[in-house]
């Protein structure tokens, strides 16, 4: 088939690679928080943590996280039966972080790849946690932020994972979706025990955000 199916495509794919620059002048806040971005009142992120208010616009990290790193761990095809037929959508899972204790897990669904991949972006913006890094190893004891402070568990449908604080120099030992959530995390030494389904990225990725989110939990009940 030498249609001109190929070319096509990467004429098409060139045309996506465009992406956005985001610019605070052109940004229209539609939220008190956004306007308190935007007028600078508000220039760390941890202030809106530390205040729990809650991230319903993406420009809103974009404006105060700009250096965040974005990975796709998994694209999947799901399928739902309707009364007539059956339609087939694009699942795709991200996960974004600035490797300095900030962290995000976003789920986006379409018919189309590039737009599934698009909303999981956004999706994750709000969904991004900070979580306090420390040292709570009693191997190491050495009082820099390499690892995390305290041992920490949760479970995602049958994957569960427990982390614990390591010394420095052991690296993340871990399987390469926790790891992909603990590095952009800003984690650089951490044990990990999984078990159940560990295959299953989505369920392992969640199990592991949600861990290091208690931890941010604990935090921001300490500062109240």
């Amino acid at each position: 088939m030498p249609y001109n199916a190929r070319g096509f495509g990467r004429r098409r794919d060139d045309r996506e690679k465009e992406e956005k620059v985001f610019d605070i002048n052109t940004w229209q806040p539609k939220t008190k928080l956004g306007m308190q971005v935007k007028t600078g009142q508000i220039t760390k992120i941890e202030q809106i943590f530390d205040s729990g208010k809650t991230i319903k616009e993406v420009e809103i990290v974009d404006a105060l996280l700009p250096s965040l790193e974005t990975k796709t761990i998994e694209v999947a095809s799901v399928q739902r039966m309707t009364k007539d037929t059956r339609k087939a959508k694009y699942r795709t899972t991200v996960v974004i972080g600035d490797r300095a204790g900030n962290v995000g897990i976003g789920v986006g669904k379409n018919v189309e790849l590039r737009p599934s991949g698009d909303e999981a972006v956004e999706d994750s913006k709000k969904h991004i946690i900070n979580i306090a890094l420390g040292c709570g190893s009693w191997e190491c004891n050495c009082g820099t932020k390499h690892t995390i402070p305290i041992t920490l568990k949760a479970k995602c449908g049958s994957a569960e994972i427990i982390l614990k604080p390591a010394p420095r120099g052991i690296g993340i030992v871990a399987n390469e979706t926790a790891k992909t959530v603990l590095e952009l995390a800003g984690v650089k030494d951490i044990w990990t025990f999984s078990r159940g389904r560990t295959r299953d990225i989505y369920n392992m990725a969640m199990a592991t955000y949600l861990a290091l989110k208690s931890l941010s939990e604990i935090k921001n009940s300490e500062a109240i």
